[in-house]
């Protein structure tokens, strides 16, 4: 792992969101900060000095992402570890009867949706320097708790809790790294922590198989060491995010002054009529960052994709298995791994390219064909080979969603608070196809599922469409905005009142 700074944390856990070195930026108009007089050279430097701009991009990219990633990793780990644990006999050991597989992946999606927000809102509230950390020692807490279950019953209970605590992840992860990077670079830094959900697919099988192959550790046996060794992993981990990560760019020890500075002014230069990067939150910034339509449509896209990623996740061991009935436990888990890895690729070539290009939305809708072929195929043949080669091109398109949808809602609002509110709106929608996915697959659909199939067809298709149709009215109403008279719109209002506005200020357009 990285060499890390060590930075503090927000006074009583809580942030102050008054920043240290601000300017105001709006448009073209540079006002310099009374506290730091050189911020205003080094605003503009966020522009025009590419290299200074590379350079500290490169210092954050090295100080934050790995701890991140790690943290991803192992929460995505800890939720699906439980598709491993099934191919290991969990199902057995626990009484596990008709749907009752299906229920134990509901229950944490129930917890997951409802605690999504409440759970984002926290993350703003406390910082992200305190709130990653905790909750990550608590989903590895409850982790090793699932391990200690003998009934259907307490397992669905200790999965409730792991939604509460996993609740928060993504939502936050995504909200903390857009306090860093430009619009354009978020798409890419997203997905080099959330690439780490096909990987937890390929690591989780390999890890899995080679913990199946002890005896025993301690008092575990088969699955329960799954949930044992994954969750003391991943509270080791926790400890040591508590050190690593710190909240803002003000507070790292690891940036000189110079450095916060320029941290500070990139990211403020593409915020609209804002005096502050971190600003307080309030109900109507809360709201507006909630039903911006490009919000509510692009979660809708992130729920009908979250069908088929975590459908993919809880399911693939047991479709391997229909495939290949004849391959023992640990070959089964070990041929898990290589559709991840290709999904894995693909998670951080699409918002490379998205990135470059600085658009999310084509690239969303160039994605969405690729996993509609992969279940024509699984619907079309039964032959193993070709089912097999199928999931290799579902991996390849699904899982770059996560941060292409993320970025793309984080990049069209303005104000931190809007921010926080729209990516929590996004990534709780999105749990609701997961949650729809633990019903995707159902015993009588087996061995070829084609009602599972055929749904992931459907939701993948109506995201094509949706994707497609949002670029097209995104461009339309640009056009309509290009009209308004800005001067004319802002003449009564106050600069409380513009800042308010968000994505509502007539010289914001919409950025796809």
């Amino acid at each position: 792992m990285a060499s890390f700074g060590t930075a503090p944390k927000a006074p009583g856990m809580g942030e102050d969101s008054r920043q240290p070195n601000e300017t105001v930026s709006i448009r073209s108009e540079k006002v310099p900060s009374t506290k730091s007089p050189s911020l205003n050279n080094y605003e503009s430097a966020a522009v025009t000095d590419r290299e200074a701009e590379a350079s500290l991009r490169l210092k954050i990219d090295l100080y934050i992402l790995p701890t991140i990633s790690l943290l991803y990793l192992f929460c995505f780990i800890d939720r699906a570890n439980i598709g491993n644990a099934r191919l290991a006999g969990i199902e057995k050991d626990l009484n596990m009867t008709g749907y009752d597989y299906n229920m134990v992946l509901s229950i944490f999606y129930i917890s997951y949706i409802v605690f999504e927000m409440p759970a984002t809102l926290l993350c703003k509230w406390m910082g992200p320097g305190w709130f990653l950390p905790l909750v990550t020692l608590g989903f590895g807490m409850a982790s090793i708790f699932c391990s200690l279950t003998h009934t259907t019953a307490q397992i669905s209970g200790v999965r409730f809790v792991l939604g509460i605590f996993e609740a928060g992840v993504m939502p936050g992860m995504a909200y903390y790294l857009s306090r860093w990077y430009r619009r354009a670079e978020l798409v890419f830094r997203l997905s080099l922590y959330i690439v780490m959900a096909p990987l937890a697919g390929a690591f989780g099988g390999l890890l899995a198989s080679g913990i199946l192959k002890l005896h025993n550790f301690g008092m575990f046996e088969s699955w329960r060491m799954i949930f044992a060794i994954e969750g003391i992993i991943t509270v080791g981990l926790s400890l040591i995010a508590f050190v690593t990560l710190t909240d803002r760019p003000d507070t790292a020890r690891w940036l000189t002054e110079v450095e916060k500075d320029l941290a500070i002014s990139r990211v403020k230069s593409e915020r609209i009529s804002q005096t502050q990067v971190l600003d307080k939150m309030g109900k109507k910034k809360l709201i507006l960052g909630i039903i911006s339509p490009v919000t509510l449509v692009t979660s809708v896209i992130f729920l009908l994709d979250n069908i088929t990623v975590q459908g993919l996740g809880f399911f693939l061991p047991t479709i391997v298995r229909t495939i290949y009935p004849q391959y023992t436990v640990i070959q089964q888990q070990l041929y898990t791994v290589p559709p991840y890895v290709v999904g894995a690729f693909f998670t951080v070539l699409l918002p490379l390219i998205s990135w470059r290009l600085d658009n999310r939305q084509a690239v969303i809708i160039s994605s969405v064909p690729l996993t509609m072929t992969g279940y024509i195929i699984f619907l079309a043949t039964k032959n193993p080979q070709a089912r097999f080669a199928a999931t290799f091109l579902i991996a390849s398109g699904i899982f770059a969603a996560g941060p292409l949808t993320n970025a793309q809602v984080s990049a069209n609002v303005v104000t931190d608070t809007a921010r926080s509110s729209a990516i929590g709106t996004n990534v709780m929608l999105g749990n609701v196809g997961g949650l729809i996915s633990t019903w995707s697959f159902l015993p009588y659909d087996g061995p070829d599922y084609p009602i599972g199939n055929g749904l992931n067809l459907a939701t993948t298709s109506l995201m094509f469409i949706l994707a497609t149709l949002l670029l097209v009215w995104m461009r339309a109403d640009n056009r309509k905005r290009d009209s308004r008279d800005v001067e004319a719109e802002l003449a009564s209002l106050s600069a409380n009142e513009i800042e308010d506005l968000d994505w509502k200020h007539p010289d914001f357009r919409w950025k796809p």
